[in-house]
């Protein structure tokens, strides 16, 4: 029977150097993420090395100035950056896109001063970063948020309680939204946290459905002082700079979801073009290669809508939709996809001894984080047809 290994993503890259990036990826999730990446999410082992790893090659900070440490790439190099990632293993996707999300304040509303003192490290000195806005009493409703940072001279103390974070207890750094002020959104602002700050402390990380090897964790503020100086942007503006830095994790989550489905479908393809039975490979059965079809389209059309909102951001144009629909329809399919590529293996594709039970555990979070795909489908219905009328009474 002739070889039928899946090959690499044919990709549509605006630059020789982008070609030289995806190659890099490529050769280091094949050689140090996907080899161990079923032992180590079993074992709950987070992989530290491979950050540093990254962060070494200079793929810790790919969207962000040059200026800083960073690589001077598109989103729309980035995103597929992600995408190679998370097919070797969604923990280490995910967690780079988690640490470019905590980033975006400081690149993005930090003043000069700050950008220079603090970002070279968050983006290429070998640091991990967390962004803290969920709490346990606010997920979706983000704008109830409790947790206070109160004035005190020159200071800011934070008090409160951070929950659902990824890297909780372990990152160097968290970028924080906190109440100064009014009830709302307008009262909120936004905070960068050295990890080793007194009074700051992780939880016991979550036990969760899959990604195991990936912390998501309480973090909790006890009189956690801070400088004015390490305020981002102005006072009552956090709220902004969280769903502007969200509308950009959104793309993110999007190119992970792919990169997971992406690997879901290989693994089906070469399984049901290997596995014999009635005298045959089970992908010469209609019904299994109707499967296939339909999964196969669904991630190019998935890569295609990412892409697509990914060039609308690095031209400066709105892009929040777009985001949201890419966010939307690519975890939908890595949730369909992977569903199914247990399915074409059978009794197989339920035992730990191949990787698409896991695949299939993972994707479900991402229907949930960054914005549950409920709240996607408001954010995109707000675009069509504004704001819900509120009713009282």
């Amino acid at each position: 029977m002739p070889d039928r290994a899946p090959q690499p993503v044919d990709r549509q890259l605006p630059t020789d150097e982008a070609r030289d990036l995806i190659s890099l990826v490529r050769d280091i999730a094949q050689r140090e993420i996907a080899p161990r990446a079923a032992e180590e999410e079993d074992a709950g082992h987070f992989p530290r090395e491979v950050f540093t790893l990254l962060s070494e090659s200079g793929l810790l900070g790919l969207p962000y100035d040059s200026e800083y440490g960073g690589g001077d790439q598109p989103y729309e190099v980035y995103l597929q950056v992600l995408e190679e990632l998370a097919a070797a293993r969604l923990t280490v996707g995910l967690g780079v896109s988690v640490h470019s999300l905590s980033c975006h304040a400081l690149a993005n509303y930090g003043t000069k001063q700050q950008q220079v003192e603090y970002l070279p490290a968050m983006l290429g000195g070998g640091l991990l970063g967390a962004y803290c806005l969920s709490e346990p009493s606010s997920g979706s409703d983000a704008a109830s948020l409790r947790t206070k940072a109160v004035r005190d001279g020159e200071d800011w103390v934070i008090d409160g309680t951070k929950a659902w974070i990824t890297h909780g207890g372990i990152a160097d750094f968290y970028t924080v939204m906190a109440r100064t002020g009014e009830d709302g959104p307008r009262g909120i602002s936004a905070f960068l946290v050295p990890g080793d700050a007194p009074g700051l402390s992780g939880a016991v990380p979550e036990k969760k459905m899959g990604m195991k090897g990936s912390p998501t964790a309480q973090v909790h503020f006890d009189g956690v002082r801070v400088s004015d100086e390490r305020r981002l942007g102005e006072e009552g503006q956090g709220f902004a700079i969280a769903l502007s830095a969200l509308d950009s994790g959104r793309l993110g989550i999007a190119a992970c979801a792919i990169g997971l489905a992406q690997a879901a479908l290989d693994e089906a393809v070469a399984y049901a073009t290997g596995r014999q039975q009635f005298g045959r490979p089970i992908s010469d059965f209609q019904g299994l290669r109707f499967m296939l079809a339909d999964m196969a389209t669904q991630i190019e059309a998935g890569r295609a809508l990412y892409l697509a909102a990914a060039r609308l951001r690095d031209a400066g144009r709105p892009f929040a939709k777009q985001a949201a629909m890419a966010k939307l329809h690519c975890t939908d399919t890595a949730m369909k996809a992977t569903i199914d590529a247990v399915q074409v293996l059978g009794g197989y594709g339920y035992t730990a001894d191949f990787p698409v039970e896991r695949y299939m555990r993972e994707a479900k979070v991402l229907q949930i984080v960054e914005g549950t795909n409920q709240i996607q489908r408001m954010v995109i219905a707000r675009h069509l047809a504004g704001p819900e009328a509120h009713r009282t009474g």
